[in-house]
């Protein structure tokens, strides 16, 4: 049983908790429970409120919150009664097929993610990631416009107005420490233009540019200068990209990480399926008969 062996930890975590759970449920006795309610043959009791209720409730908030609690669960364990006696056995059987169902798909899923989380690296090398948008570009096309900004927003009569501008434009190292030092007068900045931003962001910073006039101040190494009810925008156009032009790499990182990170998942739970069955198989716990006509 090499597979299982791999296994043991998250396996054997999950038997001591059923012996755990199983072991309290043996030695409470019954009449040190304390039953709060009953419906039918079913028992509500108070170790199942206690957990519900929070140190920073009053005295009537817990009282209160107890009530409501004990009458829905009440109403759901009568419902389920009724329904029970009123449903035919066909539409109880296919509820119950749909429980099992629920309940099989529930734990497998869970057990399938500690075993993934526990054995598949969630690094995504940046040789990976390049190979990746190397080998499919093509699947990148922009479906939205994009650009690279440096912009700041400037209070009415702002003195040194035309010094920012300048200084915004040409953008070297003395010009970036002169920005910096008076950028608490801003009423916004940003000097990181080597990041990819959609235009729905520029319209939301920059209100004077807008999608009817965006063609005509978004364009490549493009200076402007626009003003609103609130203030002065100096903006540097570094680089855009129009729809369906390939995407950046910088862009679209994230949703490569994840179609790796996705693909990288699945290929491991393939192989585990394939793995369990083997094992079943070899160890005469899974077998296949043939239908003879």
């Amino acid at each position: 049983m090499f597979l299982f062996r791999k296994y043991y930890p998250i396996i054997a975590l999950g038997l001591i908790t059923i012996v755990f759970i199983s072991c309290d449920g043996l030695f409470k006795k019954e009449e040190e429970r304390k039953v709060v309610a009953r419906v039918g043959e079913r028992f509500l009791y108070q170790e199942d409120l206690e957990p519900l209720l929070t140190e920073n409730m009053t005295k009537g908030d817990s009282a209160s919150f107890a009530t409501n609690y004990i009458n829905n669960w009440a109403s759901k364990q009568l419902l389920l009664s009724k329904a029970k006696i009123n449903l035919s056995e066909e539409k109880l059987a296919e509820y119950n097929a749909l429980v099992d169902d629920y309940r099989t798909d529930l734990y497998t899923r869970v057990y399938k993610e500690a075993l993934v989380a526990q054995a598949t690296d969630s690094v995504i090398t940046d040789e990976q990631l390049k190979d990746f948008y190397e080998k499919g570009k093509e699947n990148f096309k922009l479906k939205e416009r994009i650009a690279r900004i440096r912009f700041v927003a400037l209070p009415k009569g702002f003195l040194n107005q035309d010094e920012v501008g300048k200084r915004l434009k040409r953008f070297k190292k003395d010009d970036v420490r002169y920005l910096d030092s008076i950028g608490v007068q801003f009423n916004k900045l940003n000097f990181n233009d080597s990041i990819w931003v959609r235009y729905t962001r520029i319209f939301e910073e920059i209100p004077p540019i807008n999608v009817d006039n965006a063609n005509k101040y978004l364009k490549n190494s493009q200076f402007f200068e626009l003003e609103d009810s609130i203030g002065v925008y100096l903006g540097q156009i570094e680089e855009i990209k129009d729809v369906n032009d390939i995407a950046p790499l910088s862009f679209i990182k994230p949703t490569i990480e994840q179609v790796l990170l996705s693909r990288r998942k699945m290929d491991y739970l393939r192989k585990l399926e394939t793995e369990l069955l083997d094992e079943a198989i070899k160890d005469n716990e899974f077998e296949l008969f043939e239908n003879k006509k």
